[in-house]
């Protein structure tokens, strides 16, 4: 029988949901990398994150209120509102906003060195950390390390540093967000929790893109910023963060975490035929680098829980 860590689980041609879940969101996820280059290429990044969170926390927290679910309690507030600053306001919001100034495709496979700040959560939590997963966690690192040296010219380019250290904040922030998810999961129904996380991170980034400048009027919104907005909501925002939460609750996080290093090779290969996206040797060696580190982090992690 096949067995996830809550038990028996159904099958899709012979692949366990959960598995497909995760199938789903390392493609699909890869995919909304490019569908934020498309948005904010006219909407400001604060006001495309806004606008997404809004209408698609409108729309989980609509079908849940259609099925009379109860609200949270005060407890489960609190779990909530942490998780969207973590999650949304800070993760999602800096690192679209990151790709404003760099390449969507740099933009993900930075995002892909969130299971290595996991590793030292876990590390300053006193938890014992595999041997190989200290080595992943410095290969990471170290692939960093190569596309900076990579992009030392771009560093004098106005916003990109500026992008690059956003980026990396919004990772330390998923990590945080995915840890404390995992760990109140079953403590809360976590697919209303989503929506009204959304919701509350879009009612705050609004007003700090519209103080801040950054917003424009919806009416001078083009067509290809709307349809690119669609597929966030739609794509990125509920199916995929819904098959995200699926793969949290049914995976250790070491294997959820694999769509990390799935992610940025959709992304870059979507970014060269798209927007024909510079990729040097620089990129694919330091990416190569990076995501054999976060291969090392999860299998080491994998087998030490097993």
């Amino acid at each position: 029988m096949n067995t996830t860590i809550n038990g028996p689980v159904k099958k899709i041609a012979g692949i366990s949901l959960p598995i497909l879940a995760l199938m789903w969101v390392s493609i699909a996820w890869g995919s909304t990398w490019i569908a934020s280059k498309i948005g904010i290429r006219q909407v400001p990044a604060l006001q495309l994150c806004a606008m997404r969170q809004i209408i698609a926390g409108l729309i989980w927290i609509s079908f849940f209120v259609i099925r009379k679910h109860s609200f949270p309690d005060k407890q489960q507030w609190k779990i909530i509102l942490l998780l969207a600053l973590f999650n949304f306001t800070l993760s999602n919001a800096l690192s679209t906003w990151g790709i404003h100034y760099i390449s969507a495709g740099l933009g993900a496979i930075l995002a892909a060195i969130f299971p290595l700040w996991i590793v030292i959560i876990y590390f300053l939590k006193r938890q014992k950390i595999a041997l190989l997963a200290v080595l992943g966690m410095l290969m990471g690192f170290a692939g960093v390390c190569i596309i900076f040296y990579d992009h030392l010219k771009d560093f004098m380019v106005p916003g990109f540093s500026f992008g690059i250290l956003i980026s990396v904040i919004a990772t330390i922030t998923w990590a945080i967000g995915s840890v404390y998810t995992q760990k109140e999961v079953d403590n809360f129904n976590p697919y209303f929790g989503l929506g009204l996380q959304m919701l509350i991170s879009g009612i705050f980034l609004y007003p700090v893109a519209k103080i801040t400048g950054q917003t424009i009027p919806l009416a001078a919104i083009n067509g290809d910023s709307w349809l690119a907005l669609c597929y966030l909501i739609l794509v990125g925002s509920i199916a995929t963060f819904a098959a995200y939460v699926y793969t949290l609750k049914h995976l250790p996080i070491a294997v959820a975490s694999v769509y990390a290093y799935i992610n940025p090779v959709v992304a870059v290969l979507l970014g060269i035929y798209i927007f024909k996206e510079r990729i040097t040797m620089g990129i694919l060696a330091g990416g190569a680098v990076i995501l054999a580190g976060v291969y090392l982090v999860n299998y080491a992690t994998k087998n030490n829980k097993e």
